[in-house]
């Protein structure tokens, strides 16, 4: 049995729905942006994998950077309507957004071998590791 109680809605939403219906039409574009991008981390034995769920971004507003081992994914999102001419506008709604999100590896990334992959609304980042250089023993003499 679910201990969900079910949300009514107050008469004062009931009439204000019945009275001005078009406040409570959804977005065309669908839902906006999340207010935190969604990730799956793997890890390898050489390498990270991130899963970045972006759905409704376009590519070229996915910015990534990496430095050391902090990965920082960040995407903009402008959604507007085409207003053709001789059309009268009777309803439009745009949303601009901005996500981003911050993660510390475990280890170093190797930047210059990175690799991103952007389909279906999911970035897939590949980073390589870093490889650990064994520190060099200095003869005394």
């Amino acid at each position: 049995m679910s201990n969900l109680i079910p949300r009514r809605m107050s008469l004062f939403d009931e009439f204000f729905r019945d009275l001005a219906p078009g406040f409570y039409i959804r977005p065309l574009h669908g839902e906006p942006l999340p207010q935190q991008i969604k990730l799956d981390v793997s890890e390898s034995d050489n390498a990270y994998t991130i899963a970045a769920e972006l759905p409704g971004v376009n590519k070229d507003a996915i910015h990534v950077t990496v430095e050391n081992n902090v990965v920082t994914i960040s995407a903009e999102v402008k959604q507007e309507d085409t207003k053709r001419d001789g059309d009268k506008v009777l309803h439009s709604e745009r949303y601009f957004g901005a996500v981003s999100r911050t993660l510390a590896l475990p280890g170093d990334v190797d930047e210059a071998q990175a690799s991103a992959k952007f389909e279906n609304g999911v970035l897939t980042l590949t980073l390589p590791k870093k490889v650990a250089v064994a520190g060099k023993r200095i003869r005394i003499e």
